[in-house]
């Protein structure tokens, strides 16, 4: 489908940067929440919670993996 201005939505601007964003954003939360589960960020709800010690590099890793993909498909 062609939309305004002539660019197929699957190819266009926002299918480029709407991954990196994502996967950027999922490497800083899975970031935050392990270190807080680890206790090292005072004063959060989450500051010594074990949920975050093991879902946050899972977060992380996913983010990263996105990131990778994205950036791939950028160079093809």
């Amino acid at each position: 489908m062609v939309t305004r201005g002539g660019t197929d939505p699957q190819s266009g601007p926002v299918r480029s940067w709407l991954p990196l964003t994502a996967g950027l954003l999922a490497v800083v939360v899975g970031a935050l929440w392990t270190v807080q589960g680890l206790g090292y960020v005072p004063g959060s709800l989450m500051t010594g919670d074990r949920i975050g010690v093991v879902v946050g590099p899972v977060v992380l890793l996913t983010g990263l993996l996105v990131l990778w993909r994205a950036l791939a498909a950028r160079r093809r």
